[in-house]
């Protein structure tokens, strides 16, 4: 959970100013905001989270208590292959989280045959790994998404147009997931050498290779 920090300090000749932080994560936020609150100068102070609900120290500090024992700071990965001679896709997810003080790298992969070119592979990877997201339990959080798939992640965040009605489906089914489990998402393409884990995991589907797994990082 990120937030930013607002608060009103004022000096000892009574003069007053008010100061916001850049988006944080809570846990440092809390941390920052304690050291500040001993210096006796701080005339009041708030949290604001990503989805501009406010919280004060003591909202905050239990929230994050349980905030630390669900999933948390996810990042998937996601990556669709589709062989035209069989008409066969694979399909890989990677979905990196957090949880009660450790880190976990989950992988998943799927060979699907009803998809018709690689781009709508891509799209069902990612709604792959957000059904693994949700399988988790992880809902009302900010969730980064990786891919090498210029056409997905461009469509997703309209800034390219989607004229194949297939995608445009595949589009409103990723948006719809996301809204049911109020996620906010960050997107971001990267090159396939920095994609790699999901590339493979999407090859090995294609082979008839099934792989799901989730080891501590």
């Amino acid at each position: 959970m990120k937030v930013h920090i607002e608060f009103v300090y004022k000096t000892p000749t009574g003069a007053e100013a008010t100061f916001s932080s850049e988006m944080i994560q809570g846990a440092h936020a809390l941390l920052i905001a304690e050291d500040f609150e001993r210096t006796g100068r701080v005339k009041s102070m708030k949290f604001i989270d990503t989805y501009e609900q406010e919280w004060d120290m003591k909202k905050l500090k239990e929230y994050m208590k349980e905030y630390e024992t669900e999933p948390h700071n996810i990042t998937v990965y996601f990556d669709g292959g589709f062989d035209l001679q069989s008409k066969t896709s694979g399909l890989g997810c990677v979905v990196y989280y957090e949880q009660n003080g450790k880190a976990y790298r989950l992988r998943k992969n799927a060979r699907v045959e009803e998809l018709e070119s690689n781009n709508e592979a891509e799209y069902a990877a990612l709604h792959l790994g957000l059904q693994e997201v949700e399988a988790l339990g992880v809902h009302h959080m900010p969730i980064q998404i990786i891919g090498d798939s210029k056409v997905v992640i461009h469509q997703l965040l309209d800034e390219w147009p989607c004229y194949e009605d297939t995608l445009s489906r595949w589009a409103d089914r990723i948006e719809e997931k996301l809204q049911s489990l109020h996620l906010k998402p960050e997107y971001e393409t990267v090159s396939r050498k920095k994609n790699q884990e999901s590339d493979r995991l999407a090859t090995q589907a294609l082979k008839g290779v099934e792989i799901s797994s989730t080891i501590e990082t």
